[in-house]
């Protein structure tokens, strides 16, 4: 099922984390189900079948059939036949084809350069602080025998 997702996504011309904006789930649960360590649930099925209403559900779950309905219909229905619209109202089986889905991002999301997160650079004073030059007083060095010496430094 993966490999008709990612059929699905390519046919709509869409990289990965568009495609995963567009059927409105996070990019890294697409990557994950792509790379294997998870499977696709029943929750992105809907959400592919709710963006793109052309999907056939039968071909997405087990790769029976054409990728599209339009394609199933106009491989079941004569030329110039209209097919009746009575069993479903719901569907508009009208000859005209659906758009291909936009995806609308942001203007902020296309931008990925960097910004500075302080709109409004204030400048910072540095104090200098004038304090006495620190002197060794002490120096001990520790041997592998459990021993150490302390040399301090001759006074002038």
């Amino acid at each position: 099922m993966k490999d008709r997702i990612r059929q699905i996504m390519e046919s709509q011309h869409m990289t990965q984390q568009v495609f995963a904006q567009f059927i409105e789930m996070s990019p890294a649960s697409l990557s994950s189900i792509f790379n294997g360590r998870t499977k696709p649930t029943l929750n992105i099925v809907e959400a592919i079948k709710k963006k793109i209403p052309d999907i056939s559900i039968d071909w997405l779950m087990f790769g029976s059939g054409p990728m599209y309905l339009e394609a199933k219909r106009s491989a079941e229905v004569p030329v110039g036949e209209k097919v009746p619209t009575t069993q479903n109202p719901m569907f508009d089986f009208d000859d005209t084809p659906s758009p291909a889905p936009t995806v609308d991002i942001p203007a902020s999301r296309i931008d990925n350069s960097v910004k500075p997160t302080r709109q409004n650079p204030s400048r910072e004073d540095i104090k200098i602080i004038d304090k006495p030059q620190r002197r060794v007083t002490e120096i001990r060095v520790f041997y592998d025998d459990q021993t150490w010496e302390s040399f301090v430094p001759a006074k002038k």
